[in-house]
């Protein structure tokens, strides 16, 4: 191991001894067993129960650690040893009530995980001292390998005191102390709500300018990067330089992982520590399409420009209808090592008997035994444990064509001026809803893809041959500057509603729409509304052909210049002299424009002719719709093509590679096995030799991966 990466596909649980010893059971050694059998070999350990290592201030208890990381080293498995800090012990909140943030809702109540001021000087205090005393403990355990600094860290919609104290501090430095450019930069005159004191400054908790809110907002997901780099300087002071350290980023919930997190920056976060960690909860059985998996995997792939990251939680049954049919597991935990994943992980290894999480399953059931799920995980774990196919498959590199900017700042203002209504209220469409709308498309074509920020620099655009920026309503000059420049030097644009609208901080431009790029567009606009459901989209030009569609939401009425392409009309008498989709050429290059949300069907087919105009179709694009394809460069320099199929149909397509075949078919039977006889008759093995146009058949629920 090292500081910056793993030597090894890992592959493991989270583990809680103190969870199932609190019921009078002991079976660590069993449990390390059955890990051992099932290929799993790391778990993660003590990142939620500083209550039991600290049960009274200053008064430490390390057994159930000590205890996993003796099993642990004597099964031969490693561990994570994460900081226990985003759950409060109920001793600290009885001495100091303050360490609990306050929300727009009022003052926190003890009980919850994650409900803490991550600012608050106490908790600070007392959240150092337990990670002093327990990263001083276990450093030199030979089976730590390395820390995850919290978990799941964001800035829990804390307004309490001292964070809008340290608000009003960041905001005089930021302004020199000149309060008129303040209140000019966020239009605080308007509803009297000009400040004219730093010591009057008012509570931003009900402020109605979304100026002064985003910038909060912002302030607040900056201190999610200080708190993550605070902590990591601590365990660095104890860590060994072959121990990494990492953390657990997750996603915006919609009931399982779906787009960017409304409250960490996590290109910007990610830089306090040395290996990017994520957690991706997606929907199975019927419901499994492999895109939740390849967002988070894209995304965190991306906060360190293309290294890979640990996967430190999934799922195994999770939450109810999630238990994953025959095959789903295996093919889960492959698609993870397809987006760059070096570690699959679930959460967690035996489902708890009791408190909040009962119900979301580990890998065991309740009665910790065997169960179809565990079995399946040994498949898995045992095939990557092969040298043959892990050496070749840990440490995949992408290279990829297309890119989306993603914001920050443009999600917090679109969560303001919805984008159905301008206001908060009236509408329930969000800024992931369009960042989900076109990187679906996308994984649908096959078309994989990067995140960049918004404030990436022009070195980095120019890597890509297309890049996307939906609804990317907050935009500086230098963006657009840079973006005019990728275009102007052969790069393709493609831009959706709601972009270029503001700047950073959230004051509309007062030029022609897209501000600074009108030209490069060949189109502007002033108006726009709601279809109401009364307006069409009728396609044209290049997308003559794809069938008419309603528009969803916002529509922008578009006025061509001369010489732009027009792709699409609106139908309706009103807005027919109005376009819904245009591309200009601009330089070297060409820029896209989409003036509406299209539905799934009609993106994707406004995406295909995008991407091949383009020129950045890959080999997979003939496949789409038919079998995901992934693909990326091994250590040895061998291109490792993953197919995918998720579906409950066997595939049969022509081969889009040539290689050998390092993971084949198997049929997984009911209760968790691989089914001997079945395989047997399955046509493809590993080790097989294919070539470009070779018939594959792929099973239901199934993957292949080809190296070569």
């Amino acid at each position: 191991m090292s500081r910056n990466s793993v030597d090894h596909i890992l592959f493991g649980a989270a583990y809680y001894d103190e969870y199932l010893m609190m019921k009078g059971i002991d079976r660590i050694d069993e449990d390390m067993r059955m890990m051992k059998d099932a290929g799993l070999n790391v778990i993660r350990i003590a990142e939620s129960t500083w209550s039991t290592c600290e049960p009274q201030p200053g008064k430490f208890d390390f057994t159930y650690v000590d205890r996993a990381l003796d099993a642990a080293q004597r099964a031969g498995i490693d561990v994570i040893v994460g900081t226990p800090t985003y759950a409060v012990p109920g001793w600290l909140v009885k001495l100091d009530p303050s360490v609990l943030a306050v929300t727009p809702n009022g003052e926190g109540k003890y009980g919850a995980r994650q409900i803490m001021n991550i600012v608050n000087a106490t908790y600070r205090f007392y959240g150092e001292r337990v990670i002093r005393r327990l990263i001083s403990h276990v450093a030199d355990h030979p089976a730590v390998i390395g820390y995850q600094v919290d978990n799941e860290t964001k800035y829990y919609d804390s307004v309490s005191d001292d964070m809008q104290r340290l608000f009003v501090k960041y905001l005089y430095e930021k302004f020199d102390g000149d309060l008129d450019e303040m209140n000019h930069h966020f239009g605080l005159d308007y509803w009297s709500n000009r400040v004219d004191s730093w010591e009057d400054f008012p509570d931003v908790t009900a402020t109605i300018n979304e100026s002064l809110g985003g910038e909060f907002d912002k302030f607040r997901r900056d201190q999610v990067r200080a708190f993550l780099q605070w902590q990591a300087d601590i365990v660095r002071e104890y860590a060994h330089d072959n121990q990494f350290i990492t953390h657990n980023f997750d996603f915006e919930w919609r009931g399982y992982s779906f787009g960017v997190q409304p409250a960490v920056d996590h290109f910007k976060a990610s830089t306090a520590v040395d290996i990017t960690g994520v957690d991706i909860y997606h929907p199975t059985e019927d419901d499994l399409t492999g895109k939740e998996i390849a967002f988070g995997g894209d995304m965190t792939r991306s906060t360190k420009d293309g290294r890979n990251y640990l996967v430190l939680e999934t799922e195994a049954q999770g939450q109810h209808g999630w238990v994953p049919f025959p095959g789903q597991l295996r093919l889960q935990a492959y698609s993870h090592l397809a987006s760059g994943a070096d570690m699959v992980e679930y959460w967690h290894w035996h489902s708890i008997h009791n408190s909040f999480e009962t119900y979301w399953k580990g890998l065991l059931s309740h009665d910790l035994e065997p169960n179809p799920t565990y079995r399946e995980a040994g498949v898995f774990g045992r095939e990557i444990a092969k040298p043959e196919v892990g050496e070749r498959l840990v440490h995949l590199k992408k290279r990829n064509k297309v890119a989306i900017m993603v914001s920050n700042e443009s999600l917090s203002a679109l969560d303001w001026f919805l984008i159905e209504s301008g206001f908060p209220f009236g509408g329930g469409l969000k800024y992931n809803d369009v960042v989900r709308n076109v990187y679906d498309a996308l994984f649908e074509l096959n078309v994989e893809c990067d995140f960049i920020p918004s404030d990436a620099d022009a070195e980095r655009l120019a890597r890509y041959g297309m890049i996307v920026t939906p609804a990317l309503y907050c935009t500086g000059q230098k963006t657009t500057d840079r973006l005019r420049k990728f275009v102007e030097n052969g790069g393709h644009l493609v831009s959706t509603m709601r972009s270029f609208v503001s700047d950073d901080e959230v004051s509309v431009w007062a030029d022609r729409a897209p501000h600074n790029l009108t030209d490069v567009f060949g189109m502007t606009y002033n108006q726009f509304t709601r279809p109401n459901g009364h307006v069409s989209v009728e396609f044209a030009g290049a997308l003559e052909g794809v069938p008419s569609t309603q528009a969803l939401s916002l529509i922008e009425l578009v006025t061509p210049a001369d010489g732009t392409e027009v792709l699409a009309t609106y139908g309706h008498y009103a807005w027919k002299d109005y376009a819904a989709v245009t591309r200009n050429t601009f330089g070297k290059g060409s820029a896209e424009w989409i003036a509406t949300l299209l539905d799934a069907e009609s993106i994707r087919a406004v995406m295909r002719e995008a991407v091949e105009y383009a020129g950045v179709a890959g080999a997979g694009t003939a496949l789409a719709g038919r079998i995901a394809v992934r693909q990326g460069t091994n250590t040895q320099g061998e291109t490792v093509t993953y197919l995918l199929n998720y579906s409950a149909s066997d595939v049969t397509i022509a081969s889009p590679v040539p290689g050998e075949v390092v993971v084949a078919p198997v049929v997984i039977a009911s209760e968790g096995e691989i089914d001997e006889v079945a395989t047997a008759d399955v046509a493809l093995k590993a080790g097989d030799a294919v070539a470009i146009g070779d018939e594959l058949t792929i099973g239901r629920w199934n993957v292949v991966v080809i190296v070569g």
